[in-house]
């Protein structure tokens, strides 16, 4: 070699060589940190608060609601009126085993109130009593005056036909012959009063009242065991 050749040998570099050079155009990316000021992570303190006392609050307020829907649905249940109840407990006509009874016809009964409720009073108008024969009226009469019925009591009604009130000719009481004969005659008893319910010093507005009361008697005159006691469907007009 010439002294003023070069003293370096040429490098030759092969692909796989080539390929594990580093690459910084592939080199991954390191995520930069952001630094928050201490008004940021303030900001960030009073926000968390916030929403925790706008949860509190609003479970409180749901809470309250609730409590408040039980306890006006408790009053509603209690102070809510029901219609009073009312049984046959007996119901009579004397001579019917006479052929010639009609001169002297009688039917008396006797009907018992109940007003189930809690704390609600009844106020009722005169009450009026009328008997039925197959859809035709036979009598009617006034039964009692006006009164107040205090929750929780039973008052019984009471009436008799006869003479004025009670309208019946010797057809009529042929028909009921004929239907003595077959062991039952049926009649229907219905009252009429207008009531008002009193709860605590509020007073509801008036309703008609109609009560129904089936009843049969035997052969003698004697309301029969099955329709005793037995319950009048009441209803309002």
């Amino acid at each position: 070699m010439s002294g003023g050749g070069s003293d370096m040998l040429p490098v030759r570099y092969t692909l796989q060589d080539y390929s594990a050079q580093p690459n910084p155009q592939h080199q991954p990316q390191q995520p930069l940190k952001r630094h928050h000021t201490a008004r940021y992570y303030a900001h960030r303190v009073r926000e968390s608060f916030t929403n925790r006392v706008i949860k509190i609050l609003c479970t409180i307020f749901l809470s309250v609601l609730l409590l408040v829907g039980i306890v006006l649905f408790i009053l509603w249940l209690s102070l809510r009126p029901h219609r009073p109840r009312f049984h046959i407990a007996d119901f009579t006509v004397p001579g019917l085993a006479q052929p010639s009874g009609f001169e002297n016809a009688l039917v008396s009964f006797n009907v018992t109130d109940r007003n189930s409720n809690q704390h609600i009073g009844i106020y009722y108008d005169s009450v009026v009593g009328s008997i039925f024969y197959q859809d035709q009226q036979i009598g009617s009469a006034p039964l009692m005056d006006p009164f107040f019925q205090e929750p929780k009591t039973t008052t019984i009604m009471y009436g008799t036909f006869t003479g004025a009130t009670l309208t019946v000719n010797s057809n009529r009481w042929k028909e009921f012959m004929d239907a003595r004969q077959q062991g039952t005659v049926v009649f229907r008893l219905e009252i009429t009063s207008v009531i008002r319910f009193k709860v605590t010093t509020w007073d509801s507005k008036r309703h008609k009242m109609h009560v129904n009361c089936d009843a049969a008697v035997g052969q003698d005159g004697s309301i029969l065991p099955a329709w005793k006691n037995k319950k009048c469907p009441v209803y309002f007009s």
